[in-house]
């Protein structure tokens, strides 16, 4: 439970919904953390899906599963909301071998500005 607050009320390194469509045009991965039925009713073009609970269950070999070019080491996080995936991010934060950054407002702010 205490690492939930901790997710929940911890910042780590985040970026708009512009800022992660700017990066991701640079080479970064945006990765959905949402369950696989809120991805089939919308996500961002070019967007990969890895729930939360997955992330859970497997912790950091889940992203293995991707199977994400070997250079890949900026990850973008992106949920509904944002909750979600700052949480995926403090579950994922041990992995040294990529950055993971959150979305700040997830899905919900990034079709208000009207992304892709």
């Amino acid at each position: 439970m205490i690492g939930f607050f901790k997710a929940l009320f911890a910042r780590g390194e985040h970026l708009s919904p512009q800022q992660a469509q700017a990066r991701m045009k640079q080479g970064a991965i945006l990765v959905d953390v949402r369950e696989r039925h809120e991805f089939a009713n919308g996500h961002a073009a070019g967007a990969k899906l890895l729930p939360l609970s997955r992330i859970r269950a497997e912790g950091s070999s889940a992203i293995d599963s991707l199977r994400l070019p070997k250079d890949s080491n900026e990850i973008l996080l992106v949920c509904q909301s944002g909750l979600r995936s700052r949480i995926a991010r403090s579950l994922l934060a041990k992995d040294s071998q990529r950055r993971y950054i959150n979305v700040d407002g997830g899905m919900a702010a990034w079709n208000a500005h009207g992304l892709s």
